[in-house]
């Protein structure tokens, strides 16, 4: 998964004034979302929640400015039903910008109550389709 940091993201002004740069949770952030995309890939979307248990060992590194792209790698350890263990890595370029191990769990609302499995549903299914706008590739007409 790859982040592009833009001077447009207005947080940037205020997180180091005079010193752009994407600030760690954000960091953070992505390397979960990028575990959680593997995670709903592997168990075939069976999950409305995947969530953050526990982030073990997080090593921030160099900065990510404006303009450039961090991207995130996250090698599974472990898949469950219930749960996942990921080891994660943030590169800008060939500098490392975050390093951390994360443990997920994944969880359905139906299973703490009947009466939220609508809600389940929903929340599948957006994920699906977000995941066919990311996956989607467009064909661009050659010129000439």
């Amino acid at each position: 998964m790859a982040k592009n940091v833009t001077m447009a993201e207005e947080y940037l002004g205020d997180h180091f004034p005079g010193f752009p740069v994407l600030p760690g949770v954000m960091m953070l952030e992505a390397a979960i979302q990028t575990a959680a995309w593997l995670v709903r890939q592997t168990t075939g979307f069976g999950h409305s929640l995947i969530v953050l248990k526990e982030a073990r060992g997080v090593r921030y590194g160099s900065f990510v400015a404006p303009g450039q792209t961090l991207t995130i790698t996250a090698d599974a350890v472990e898949i469950s039903a219930s749960r996942s263990d990921f080891k994660v890595k943030g590169m800008v370029g060939e500098s490392q910008a975050i390093t951390a191990r994360l443990e997920l769990v994944h969880l359905n609302l139906v299973d703490t109550d009947a009466a939220l499995s609508n809600i389940d549903t929903i929340a599948i299914t957006a994920q699906k389709e977000r995941w066919q706008t990311f996956t989607q590739r467009s064909a661009v007409p050659a010129l000439g």
